[in-house]
This record gives structure tokens, sequence and C-alpha cells, in this order.
């Protein structure tokens, strides 16, 4: 590849193929593609066998995809207008997820396109070379000003339609196109690897905690004392200070990732709680009652630590009773999700009702069972944890290309 960082023709990007040269085209979204039409109002049923609906929580945060998991179809009649076609590129118009986008692929089958999403058709440019453009830094910067909003985040068609987009010659972008292809193939495997070791670990621990036949029926508050995450914080408070445990980082983790802390401004004179080494941490509050009372463990050293104000945490002071490092692995199992669920109560947003919790009755393997059952665990959590940090490596090398690649 030309590197271009020396050329001073602006509408050039950094790094090249060498065979191409000239300038790039400047011009808007809306120049090079038509639509822009704004998906049916229409809710979900269950998968009929043929129409799939596809929805904002439906496009994968990490790869973009259409995430088939859990697929449904629209509601009510059925029009060709709202589904999707070869070379159109679907847009999240509102809510935290705006800017989302989606390309779509013929193996996503008959796809028809909810409300909240806004789809554009990518005419005569190679549509993969124009939706990579939605992921560079200079889009989330033109998204982060172009969605403010005084309610809720938003932005409509005629927004994205003035997006700039930078053109060049079908062969260079068909050539940019096959490279970034490949290399996202490359993370969709990953991920497609972390999934089955994250189901692999699941069917273990379901297996190998509630098979087992000596359990001793324990309330948590028999082994832990229970404190609140961080009060009295606005905004302007996070950023810079003392590290602090997410909320995101309890709700994705089973062992909290020391790597990716927060931080927080403390003073002197304030009374907060601070996390330990063992610490078993929760959501606390949520929109959604399934996010609440999610779990993990604590098995850093760093401290002072501190803990998000809608989470909650558990200091185990008998260890004669739990072994704390068990309790990542414990809290995900089935049976305890099935028990936790229905202390979720609320209407708009779920709380946990925390003195419940810890008054209820769990049964528990005895200690020397839980060290023996952690132990076959973490051997695939460790495999685990090292899968993950091949793919935050493969993003971070797109995330470069992307930045190189484009201007």
């Amino acid at each position: 590849m030309a590197d271009n960082n020396e050329n001073k023709v602006l509408n050039v990007p950094p790094l090249r193929f060498p065979e191409f040269s000239g300038e790039w085209e400047k011009c808007k979204f809306g120049d090079i593609a038509t639509g822009f039409d704004y998906g049916m109002n229409a809710a979900a049923k269950p998968f009929d066998g043929e129409n799939k609906y596809i929805r904002i929580t439906d496009i994968d945060e990490a790869s973009s995809t259409y995430n088939d998991t859990d697929i449904v179809s629209p509601d009510g009649s059925l029009t060709d207008n709202y589904v999707v076609n070869d070379r159109d590129i679907l847009l999240a118009r509102t809510g935290a997820s705006t800017g989302k986008s989606y390309l779509y692929r013929k193996s996503d089958g008959k796809l028809y396109y909810a409300g909240f999403l806004i789809r554009a058709n990518v005419t005569e440019h190679n549509p993969y070379f124009v939706f990579s453009q939605l992921h560079t830094h200079r889009y989330w910067r033109w998204v982060s000003i172009m969605s403010a909003r005084s309610g809720q985040p938003g932005i409509n068609s005629q927004e994205y339609s003035s997006f700039p987009i930078f053109t060049t010659s079908l062969h260079e972008e068909n050539k940019i196109a096959s490279l970034l292809s490949r290399l996202d193939e490359r993370i969709a495997t990953q991920n497609k690897i972390i999934e089955k070791y994250e189901s692999l670990i699941q069917a273990m621990c379901d297996t190998l905690i509630e098979s087992d036949q000596h359990k001793v029926e324990l309330a948590f508050s028999d082994f832990g004392k229970s404190y609140s995450g961080l009060s009295g914080k606005s905004a302007g408070d996070f950023g810079e200070g003392c590290p602090y445990i997410t909320y995101m980082n309890v709700y994705q983790n089973q062992i909290i990732d020391t790597t990716n802390i927060g931080l927080v401004k403390i003073n002197g004179t304030e009374q907060q709680s601070v996390v330990h080494y063992g610490d078993i941490l929760f959501t606390l509050s949520s929109e959604t009652a399934e996010e609440v009372g999610m779990g993990a463990v604590y098995l850093g050293d760093t401290y002072p630590l501190y803990l998000n104000s809608f989470c909650f945490g558990i200091h185990i002071i008998d260890e004669n009773k739990i072994f704390p490092p068990f309790l990542a692995f414990y809290v995900s199992t089935r049976s305890f999700r099935k028990v936790v669920f229905p202390l979720a109560q609320g209407s708009t947003r779920f709380n946990l009702q925390k003195n419940d919790f810890m008054k209820k009755g769990f049964s528990f393997p005895t200690v020397e069972r839980q060290r023996n059952i952690y132990s076959a665990l973490k051997t695939y959590s460790d495999k685990l944890s090292v899968e993950k940090s091949l793919a935050k490596l493969l993003c971070k090398q797109k995330n470069h290309l992307l930045s190189q690649l484009f201007i």
C-alpha cells in the first residue's frame, strides 16, 4: 500500500493501494443512494417460517449484521414496500442506537424492516465501500452532532441523506471493500468462537452446579454483607479521578474485567462504599427486568475501587460457607436466574428488591465442591478471555484500517 501522509491533496486517504491515484470525490449520501424510506409500524410476532422482521435491536452491536438468535415476523398485512433488498443499507433513526447501520445480505433471507429504521439503496457504487464509511470516526462524530435533540437522540431521513460520502473509481472501491469484508468475516468467525465457548461454559455451569447431590440452603445474608454503589454523583463527576466499576462491566462479565474500569471524582469527605477482592456485584436497576440481578465477581487488587450507582455489592464475611470466586459461575446458572427474575419489580423501570434478595434461600454445593467446580470452569473461562482479547485486537486492526483507508 502507498502512504499518502505527505500528500497535500485534500481528497486522498492516508493509505492507498499503489495502483490507484487521483483525488476522491466528495458528495452527499443522498447523491449516491435512493429511498431513505421509513420502515413499517408493525408489532413483532413469532416467526412464521418465511418472513423475518429486523428491528434496531436485531442489528448486532459488534458486527453490524442481522442477529438471528431470536427470529420474529412482522404482524399484520405485508407489502413488498418494506422488504429489504440487495444493496440496501438500514440506519437506526432514534434512541441510544442512532447511527447504527446494517447492510443486507442475501443469506439473511426475506427481511422486512421496522419503523425506527431508514432504508437507503446504494445504486451504482460498491455498497460495502459506502457501508464501511458508516463505521469511521468521522461518521460517529457526525452522528453525535446531528442526533442532538432536546429529548432522545435522533436523525431523520433528510439528515442522513446529507452525510458526506467520499467516492472513487469502482475498481478501487471494490478492492477496499474486498479487504474490509475479509477482515469482517474473520471478526465474525472470532465472535462465533466466543459464542461457542460461552455456550459451553453455560452448559457446564448448569450441569455441574445443578446436578450436585450435596447442597446446603443458604441466603446471601448468611455469608455476606451488602453495600450500595456510588451516590450523589452527576455526569460532570465522571471521566477522571478514582477507578470505579461500570454497570456494563458487571452486566457483561462473570468476572470483572479489570482492564475496563471507569473514573470518577471522589473528594476526601465523601462516604462511599469500596469494592474488595471476592465481592459479588449485581445490577440493581434497568429498563428491562432481564437485566436486573446480573452478577460478576471482582478478583482484582485495585484499591480504592468504587461501584456504579445502579449496582450493589456483597462483601463475603464467612468463607467457611462460600468460596467467593465460585459465585462468578453460580449467579449465571438458569436456576439462579429463575429465582431472581421475579424479584425485579417495576413497570417502566425495574429494580431489584435488595432486602428480599439478601434473605432469599438458594441451594449451594459444599465449599469443597465449589472449589472443584470453579477450578474446572476457570480453565474454559481463561480460554474465553484469550479469544475475547483476540477479538478486540481484530476490531482494533479494523478501526485502524478505517482511519487510514478513508478520508
